[in-house]
């Protein structure tokens, strides 16, 4: 089922009412950058129509692991970066993924 780049950014603002984003004082507005990622993720799901479903499935998976992996490390710079301390359970985290090297 193909989606409009209107109807994704619908759907973002659906999910922004849950979990907000915090765009603090970017010189761009909040509805160009979402229009700019709905037409670019858009674009994406159209080229992967000639894969096969499985592929699909498995290039968004990485697609979105890697924008969830990179928001996590923006999010930890910025904590660092205004000496905010990680909560004890992301703390814990890090430390456990630390001790596994």
């Amino acid at each position: 089922m193909p989606i409009t780049p209107e109807q994704l950014q619908e759907l973002i603002l659906e999910v922004e009412r849950e979990d907000p984003i915090d765009f603090a004082d970017l010189p761009i507005e909040e509805h160009v950058l979402r229009a700019l990622v709905a037409d670019h993720l858009c674009d994406m799901a159209q080229s992967l129509e000639s894969f096969s479903e499985q592929d699909r499935h498995l290039t968004l998976l990485a697609v979105s692991a890697k924008l969830v992996l990179e928001n996590l490390v923006l999010h930890i710079q910025l904590l660092r970066q205004h000496n905010v301390p990680l909560s004890s359970s992301a703390d814990a985290l890090l430390q456990r993924l630390r001790n596994q090297k």
